[in-house]
């Protein structure tokens, strides 16, 4: 057991201290707060704890009255609540992405008003609403008041905040900014939420004409194309259009075989699935993402826009240039990428430039590059890298707008070409047919 000094603020604001017994510092912070104290200062005491030993030198009762009084004088052990042990002990919280956002917001304002990060955790952990988000709160204070970095708890309380949420976390316990980096990722955070939001309304329409179209095909499939094999049979001296064979017999195929066809495209799924999520082929998968037309453009600009914003925040707020690439590499997340981040910090570690590291990537636009080496010059890298991540930023917002003015036209395109293909058949071969009776 060992002593502890310390000096706290009580739920009232008055101001106390003194000293009590643990076995750890934890404990020590467990029983203070027990007793509804917010610690202000906690340091172990080199004095042994007071016990009257003078048992063989004075009377049985002079013994016991001085055993008593040092018992009264060390507080006893406060118990953790049932309740908050059982929820302790629980695994990861899983939280929505809403609820992480909301989280990011609180906890970077009462960062950025002053307070420090335990009490800051201890005023969300006292919301009046209850939920995950009030029990990720608690979880994550006690693991800090414990000794953890933020980070640390982050990751051990809830799998919600992601590998990218966790790291930039750690760049800004390193760099003394998390406040401004919360904030960045709630902002980074708010719009992927609202731009899942405007892709969803506006897939609305085109998934319900792809609904349409597929429906329409069922029964052109399964009743009409029938009825027109039918009514061609019948009629003496008919021929069938190369083009109305062509389409009886991918309905015939289809009736026979769908139900393979549908195993088979599930098949495909889930081997697919499983080849990108074994890690010897995601290397491979992430640069097949950026070969993509369109969305590659859209995972490149956001590697940019992530790796800008990061560096520049570490730099600005004092990190070294390397300490800085090693923190960023961490918060990202295409392998592919993270690997020509590997050769960068060789690069600047053995004494080059970050823009000449840059260059030998051959990751990184020209452009940017030069930006780079403008700040390097003059010596305000973190204006010029900020400058960068704001200029990518907007070809970003550009690419992903061009990607969503596209899909409902390309579906449209693709549903009135599938359609009005068997459409046109279909009247081609009755026209044909009618002519044939007429002659």
């Amino acid at each position: 057991m060992a002593v502890f000094t310390y000096k706290a603020v009580s739920a009232a604001g008055a101001v106390t201290s003194g000293e009590l017994t643990a076995q750890d510092r934890g404990e020590a912070l467990r029983i203070l707060d027990g007793k509804g104290l917010q610690p202000v200062r906690l340091s172990e005491s080199s004095a042994p704890v007071a016990k009257a030993k003078t048992e063989k030198k004075s009377p049985n009762g002079v013994a016991k009255k001085a055993e008593t009084r040092s018992r009264a004088q060390v507080p006893e052990k406060v118990k953790v609540k049932p309740d908050k042990e059982a929820e302790m002990a629980e695994g990861p919280v899983k939280l929505k992405r809403a609820e992480v956002v909301l989280f990011t917001e609180e906890l970077s304002d009462m960062l950025a008003a002053g307070l420090q990060l335990e009490p800051a955790l201890r005023a969300m952990e006292t919301r009046q609403q209850s939920g995950n988000l009030k029990l990720v709160s608690r979880k994550i204070r006690q693991l800090v008041r414990d000794g953890n970095n933020f980070s640390v708890a982050l990751r051990r309380c809830s799998d919600s905040f992601g590998p990218l949420y966790c790291s930039l976390a750690a760049a800004g316990e390193a760099s003394g900014a998390l406040d401004t980096i919360l904030r960045r990722q709630a902002d980074y955070l708010k719009m992927l939420q609202e731009l899942q939001g405007r892709i969803t309304l506006a897939l609305i329409y085109p998934a319900f004409l792809i609904l349409s179209g597929v429906g329409v095909g069922v029964i052109f499939v399964t009743k009409l194309i029938p009825q027109l094999t039918a009514l061609l049979q019948s009629t003496p001296g008919a021929s069938l259009p190369l083009g109305v064979r062509i389409l009886i017999g991918v309905s015939d195929f289809l009736k026979a075989w769908w139900i393979v066809g549908l195993l088979l495209i599930a098949a495909t799924l889930i081997l697919f699935k499983a080849w990108k999520d074994a890690e010897a082929n995601k290397p491979a998968w992430d640069r097949i993402k950026l070969r993509l037309p369109l969305y590659g453009r859209v995972v490149e600009h956001r590697f940019f826009v992530q790796f800008l914003e990061t560096m520049a925040n570490l730099v600005g707020n004092g990190l070294p240039l390397l300490r800085s690439l090693e923190l960023t590499r961490d918060a990202t997340q295409n392998i592919h990428m993270r690997a020509h981040a590997d050769e960068m910090i060789e690069m600047v570690g053995d004494g080059r430039a970050l823009s000449k590291a840059m260059i030998k990537s051959e990751v990184f636009p020209p452009l940017l590059i030069d930006m780079v080496a403008v700040g390097e010059q003059t010596g305000k890298i973190d204006q010029a890298l900020r400058r960068a991540a704001e200029r990518y930023d907007k070809e970003l917002n550009g690419a992903l707008q061009r990607i969503m003015a596209l899909i409902m036209p390309a579906v449209l395109i693709v549903m009135a070409l599938l359609i009005g293909t068997m459409a046109y058949l279909m009247i081609t071969a009755i026209f044909q047919t009618i002519s044939n009776l007429g002659t």
